[in-house]
């Protein structure tokens, strides 16, 4: 969470709109008191895409799916 001052919400807004986007929460605040909550409207949020992790999994080795001798008890 973010708090900014009245002043400083009007002399950065676009950048605390593109904050907001990315999913901070900027609250703007009068005197130290939080005032109001800028926040995004679910159409404008960034939709979600599959897929996105594609090439990170490196290398997994060939007992991957073999049991944990740790858990043996348990299963």
């Amino acid at each position: 969470m973010r708090q900014v001052t009245i002043h400083e919400a009007k002399t950065h807004l676009s950048k605390l709109i593109r904050e907001a986007l990315a999913g901070e929460e900027i609250i703007i605040a009068k005197n130290r008191t939080p005032l109001v909550r800028l926040d995004v409207l679910p159409e404008a949020r960034p939709k979600r895409s599959i897929g996105g992790a594609k090439g990170l999994v490196v290398r997994m080795d060939d007992d991957f799916n073999e049991p944990l001798e740790d858990f043996k008890e348990y299963m």
